[in-house]
């Protein structure tokens, strides 16, 4: 597999994996969102750190909202910045097999 190709897969199992825990939270109704307070700025940290620059950046502060405000766990910001990384920017076009 090549240096790309193994980012891609680490970047999506790590995404739907972020996903799930920000999730999980409404499985716990009142301590969920006492653990959205601690989840939220990691999530949004760790969404800069898996994509860089500005793009990551927005990403991050995107998802640090959607996992503070109640009832947003439901939309996988992690996942959806993978597809949009990976084939909607059109920077890594000719990087898809």
């Amino acid at each position: 597999m090549s240096n790309t190709s193994d980012k891609r897969t680490r970047n999506l199992v790590l995404g739907l994996l972020f996903d799930g825990i920000g999730m999980s939270s409404l499985l716990i109704p009142g301590l969920g969102d006492i653990l959205d307070v601690i989840w939220a700025p990691l999530a949004g940290w760790l969404m800069t750190r898996m994509y860089k620059g500005n793009v990551g950046k927005a990403a991050g502060v995107i998802t640090f909202i959607e996992e503070i405000v109640p009832g947003l766990d439901v939309i996988p910001t992690f996942t959806i910045m993978w597809i949009y990384t990976y084939f909607l920017s059109g920077k890594n076009k000719k990087n898809i097999v």
